[in-house]
């Protein structure tokens, strides 16, 4: 485990003896689309992901998934903490910095990367910008800015709709395609709460010629508190 990696799992431990809400989610994922494009090769993901939240806004929390690249790499692990404030009038915003962690591979901590993101919402409106200062090992900074919103169509149902723009900032260091180094990704679909479940179905896209194709999603997850 490198430095950055343990030091956050220093303070999620510590984090436990704070007043604070506490849970831990299991998710089945038909894949694991990141802005549409596919981390498991099309196949089906088993996710997880554990969370402190106080009181104060402060959160700190973790979460794993399985991944396929074509190499060896086969785990990636976040970690996350960030502040939540609300306003007054509905308006809302959040600022977090996530660890990227990957692994399976004697190499594949070469992908490891930091990345700040805000946010900022009113209702169900939401703005939201990603940073990476070296994206994926790459050398490139990059930036993510997306725009969603939610409808609660029921006490059960939301639908949800999501447009980002992901953009490498160093054409020469990362492209997402030969002499293409953004690409849209638009998401459009249903959460569904239930007694002891969660789940979502959902369409998404992207205007890449090699991830280009519209895909279904589903998820089921289970959330626990504790």
């Amino acid at each position: 485990m490198n430095g950055r990696l343990f030091t956050l799992c220093l303070l999620l431990m510590s984090f436990q003896n704070i007043a604070a809400e506490r849970s831990a989610t299991i998710t089945l994922a038909s894949d694991y689309l990141f802005n549409g494009v596919t981390q498991t090769d099309e196949k089906p993901a088993l996710q997880g992901s554990l969370d402190f939240a106080a009181d104060s806004g402060f959160y700190f929390g973790a979460w794993a998934s399985n991944v396929d690249f074509g190499d060896d790499t086969n785990l990636e692990v976040d970690l996350y903490t960030g502040y939540y404030n609300e306003l007054q009038d509905g308006i809302w915003y959040d600022i977090s910095l996530l660890y990227y962690s990957y692994h399976g591979g004697d190499d594949s901590n070469d992908a490891n990367y930091l990345e700040v993101a805000a946010a900022i919402g009113k209702d169900n409106l939401e703005l939201k910008f990603w940073y990476a200062p070296d994206y994926a090992g790459t050398g490139a900074g990059h930036i993510i800015t997306a725009i969603s919103y939610s409808y609660p169509f029921s006490e059960q149902t939301t639908l949800v709709a999501t447009v980002d723009r992901s953009q490498s900032l160093d054409s020469d260091d990362f492209e997402w395609e030969p002499g293409d180094d953004n690409y849209l990704h638009w998401r459009i679909g249903s959460e569904f709460s239930f007694d002891a479940f969660d789940a979502s179905l959902s369409l998404e896209g992207t205007d890449l010629d090699t991830y280009g194709d519209t895909r279904l999603l589903a998820t089921i997850s289970k959330t626990v508190s504790f």
